[in-house]
């Protein structure tokens, strides 16, 4: 029997996931963020208390979520209601939650350092090819790694209001890599770029760190596809009036949900039909092109943009 409570509450952590057989559901896994849903969990319940879960792509796997929810950073919270849902297999110790001094790779250098440096000279071929200007590059102090956890990746910081480093993205420029993306082992209940946010403007809601670049005005990357709550929190009990979320059609249900959520709390919600492409692919033109063309979500327009998704 599936335990769709539980189903309901991995869905919150790791976003919307999809069935596959024999009670199982794939869901985008945060832990090496492979494009493609490969994180597979069992949802049936039985007495050992077993919900075996497996990333096809990175191997992490395990017996028990409450190791998931551990490695993925998940809320306190989200503990607790773990807790009451699973009777057995459960360890309040392996659930401590542990706080890491964020810092950026020992091996991390400034692509604007290094421009006679080999893997520099393809760390920046790779952002150039992906619209990354001298400007972005400095704005954002996007660098690389040589060597290391994140051997020839472009590092991508994010700051808090105060210009802290509270958090980063690695992306590799290998032509053929066996992982894309690593992330620190840091939690994403952040305000990812807050220190770019202008709260007294509309808001950009986007996916990842390279769409907010290439959007360039008050975009919000979400690192994945859930608001966490500690980035709903502000934006609900901001001044902002106008949000625009542009999500991958991928996650439409997921871009529906905030929707309703912000239309609810009085804000006016622009919902972008990005047809395929997303804003970094699209580029800063043709993105702020079709922002100029899409207009406010009606409560009518939103109830059957829910009766499409069903």
């Amino acid at each position: 029997m599936i335990n769709e409570l539980l189903v309901s509450l991995v869905s919150r952590v790791l976003g919307e996931g999809k069935m596959t057989a024999r009670g199982n559901r794939a869901f985008h896994c945060p832990l090496c963020n492979h494009h493609k849903p490969k994180l597979e969990i069992n949802f049936t319940d039985n007495k050992k208390g077993h919900h075996p879960w497996h990333c096809w792509v990175c191997n992490e796997k395990g017996k028990y979520l409450n190791t998931l929810f551990k490695k993925v950073k998940a809320l306190p919270e989200h503990f607790s209601e773990l807790k009451s849902l699973v009777k057995t297999g459960y360890q309040v110790k392996d659930v401590e939650v542990i706080k890491y001094d964020l810092k950026l790779p020992e091996e991390f250098i400034p692509i604007t350092n290094n421009s006679k440096n080999i893997i520099g000279r393809q760390a920046w071929v790779y952002l150039k090819n992906r619209g990354i200007t001298i400007e972005d590059v400095e704005k954002y102090n996007i660098g690389y790694c040589e060597y290391g956890r994140y051997s020839k990746m472009v590092i991508i910081p994010s700051y808090d209001k105060n210009g802290q480093l509270n958090y980063y993205t690695g992306r590799s420029f290998e032509k053929d890599p066996y992982i894309k993306y690593k992330n620190p082992e840091s939690s994403r209940n952040i305000i990812p770029n807050e220190h770019l946010i202008n709260w007294n403007l509309p808001l950009v809601i986007c996916e990842g760190m390279f769409d907010a670049i290439a959007i360039k005005r008050n975009a919000i990357p979400l690192l994945g596809k859930n608001i966490q709550s500690e980035l709903m929190k502000k934006i609900v009990t901001s001044t902002i009036e106008k949000i625009y979320i542009a999500l991958d059609t991928d996650a439409m249900k997921q871009a529906i949900r905030f929707a309703e959520e912000f239309i609810n709390e009085g804000k006016e919600v622009y919902l972008i039909d990005l047809k395929e492409k997303d804003p970094s692919e699209m580029g800063f033109y043709d993105f702020t092109k079709l922002i100029q063309n899409t207009f406010p979500l009606t409560s009518y327009q939103l109830m059957e943009r829910k009766l499409q998704s069903i």
